[in-house]
């Protein structure tokens, strides 16, 4: 699709059917469901016909559910939702805020399900461009899902019209897409930590009911009233960076020692004018000594590209 732009074939049949305007870009013209995909999405169970159809799962709305199937393997059952044997909760402790020098994004990188740690070093901040990062709570499964078609249309937003979709564009885009999924089993709570050239830093929470939300401080998961208590403290807008990225490091380590589904490293980004640049300190690599107490830190990549 994005070849058709930039090779010069936007008289296309497909480019006229699929991308008659740039809907995402007015921040305050509201969207309606039937203008975009819903009623396309009508069309077939198996979301045959749209752009997004390898991507996004299908809705659960034509096969009843039953939790004891008598046959599970069999041809006539093979589509039947198998309850689980045991509810699965999960945790995680994720914030971000606004502050002089630009939007500080911090997690930590446990992945839970129920009482098991499932994964110790799991990423919960995603780069999506040179100037947005995202942070994500909820379902692992479905946040790494809706990541990665989020960074596939604002990479195809790019290569049509030669630069980056703004922040609340890339917000809009995603509530819209997550809207028709509303009431179902999908868990993602994603905030979008980033910086706009026409409007500076930003910080948008967008949840699976296609909630939006603007704020200068957010805090997402089941530690997320642990790190308000840090924040609310001794969050203000004159920190210096060295500042502001120890209180984002102190709110993810408190939480961790009173929430249970918190834990293991602490990934911090922090977004400016020229792009992100990582930070991670590592919680699990603790060395205690008689009156000592070492931390290794370490500092990662950057992501200065030009949009």
């Amino acid at each position: 699709m994005a070849l058709e732009d930039i090779c010069g074939f936007k008289d296309t049949p497909v480019h006229r059917k699929w991308f008659p305007a740039s809907h995402f870009e007015d921040t305050d013209r509201s969207f309606h469901m039937t203008d975009f995909g819903l009623r396309r999405l009508k069309k077939s169970g198996r979301n045959s016909g749209i752009p997004l159809q390898f991507f996004i799962p299908t809705l659960p709305n034509s096969v009843p559910f039953n939790p004891r199937p008598s046959l599970p393997f069999s041809p006539s059952n093979h589509s039947v939702t198998v309850s689980r044997p045991f509810p699965l909760s999960h945790g995680t402790t994720t914030l971000g805020f606004i502050f002089q020098g630009g939007v500080i994004a911090a997690a930590d990188s446990r992945a839970s399900a129920g009482g098991l740690v499932a994964c110790p070093a799991v990423h919960k901040i995603t780069p999506i461009h040179s100037h947005l990062v995202v942070t994500s709570s909820g379902s692992g499964a479905d946040c790494m899902l809706w990541e990665r078609i989020l960074a596939r249309e604002i990479r195809l937003y790019q290569l049509r019209h030669r630069r980056c979709l703004s922040i609340c564009g890339t917000a809009k885009l995603l509530s819209f897409m997550l809207h028709p999924f509303k009431g179902t089993d999908v868990c993602v709570a994603l905030t979008l930590c980033g910086w706009d050239k026409e409007v500076g830093p930003k910080l948008i929470y967008v949840c699976s009911d296609g909630a939006r939300l603007n704020g200068d401080i957010f805090s997402v998961g089941s530690g997320s009233p642990y790190a308000y208590g840090v924040l609310d403290r001794e969050l203000r807008w004159s920190l210096s960076k060295e500042e502001a990225i120890s209180l984002a490091r102190e709110a993810v380590f408190r939480a961790t020692h009173r929430d249970a589904y918190s834990g293991n490293k602490v990934d911090i980004f922090h977004i400016t004018a020229q792009g992100w640049i990582s930070n991670c300190c590592s919680l699990e690599i603790l060395f205690l000594l008689p009156g000592c107490l070492f931390r290794h830190e370490h500092r990662g990549r950057c992501g200065i590209l030009q949009p």
